[in-house]
């Protein structure tokens, strides 16, 4: 079986960076790219058309909705993984609606995250 394309978005350096070490040191995993840019994270997926984005809708710009809706609108290769840091029930609907496959928290360990991702491509 072939590891699931993964595109990271996330506006924390840290956040974003750890993630992409932890998710990429995984066989079943391939981290095709990682950026703190929604936008550019648009053309990424457009060019690399991943399996699954990984985005936080928490940012610090507060268009975490708007980059999920043109996001899910325009990667019709891609399913939607959002990765938040904590649960809002209101975003979580609009997140649903938008196109999200899912709604997960960030401290949810690796293995669980792992299952996450791979259930929405199969």
């Amino acid at each position: 079986m072939n590891p699931t394309r993964l595109l990271i978005i996330d506006d924390h350096d840290a956040v974003r960076e750890a993630l992409r070490a932890r998710l990429g040191a995984l066989p079943e995993i391939e981290v095709v790219g990682c950026t703190g840019s929604w936008e550019v994270g648009l053309q990424r997926a457009l060019e690399l058309e991943p399996d699954v984005v990984l985005i936080e809708t928490k940012r610090a710009d507060g268009k975490g909705l708007e980059a999920l809706q043109c996001i899910t609108d325009r990667c019709s290769c891609a399913d939607v993984i959002v990765l938040t840091s904590y649960l809002d029930a209101e975003e979580r609907a609009a997140a649903r609606s938008s196109g999200a496959a899912r709604y997960l928290l960030k401290d949810i360990d690796s293995t669980r995250l792992v299952s996450e991702i791979q259930s929405v491509t199969r």
